[in-house]
Formats: structure tokens, sequence, C-alpha cells
């Protein structure tokens, strides 16, 4: 039951972003940032919490996870180091995948090279 409900919030999550980007003339770029920021919102006032403990990986996967992630750590480094946990909590927290994009990006460029039309 857990796949299904991951599946089907985020499938619905999918939805309403390609909706997004038919209906309206958002770059995917700024949609991206969008669903980033609605993470961390989410989080912030409370409602990302019970909402991953519904879905799951439907709710954490996509970006607004990653924007999840990025709060939780900016609000754990202010209790711990104060005013500069706002600059290092989020890159602490999102190191790991951070770094696995650019890893896995730097190795699909390997394997798959660009072919340039002339």
């Amino acid at each position: 039951m857990d796949y299904v409900k991951a599946f089907i919030i985020g499938g619905i999550i999918c939805a309403l972003v390609q909706i997004l980007m038919e209906k309206t003339k958002l770059l995917p770029g700024r949609i991206m940032v969008l669903l980033v920021c609605t993470g961390a919102i989410l989080g912030a006032v409370g409602i990302f919490e019970p909402l991953k403990k519904f879905a799951g990986a439907g709710v954490t996967v996509p970006l607004l996870g990653f924007g999840n992630v990025l709060w939780t750590g900016v609000k754990e480094a202010i209790d711990k180091d104060g005013f500069l946990g706002i600059f290092s909590g989020g890159l602490e927290s999102g190191a790991v995948g951070i770094s696995a994009a650019l890893i896995f990006g730097y190795l699909s460029a390997l394997i798959f090279p660009l072919k340039r039309k002339m």
C-alpha cells in the first residue's frame, strides 16, 4: 500500500507540474525553483512532515523533498550555530544529493557525448 500511495501522490505532483509547464510561459528552471521553494515553505509551516509520513517517497523524491531538506538543514544549523547557520545548513544537509547529481551528471556526459550539428 505504501508504494501505491507514493505512486499516486508523486504522480499528482508531476501532473500538476506538467500542467504548469503546458499552460504557462514559465521556463523549466523557474518551475524547478518554485518546487524547491514550495518544499521549503511546506516544511516551515509544518505541512511537509505529515505529508511525508503519508506519501513517503512520493513527496520526498521530487524537488519538493529537496526544498524540505534544505529547510531542515538551515533550521538545525541556526539552532546550533546561530545566524551563520543560514549559510551553512542547507549545503550541509543537501551535500549528498548535490554531490550525487554532479557525479552522475559528469559520468553520463562521459558515457553519452554531445552530438553537435554543424
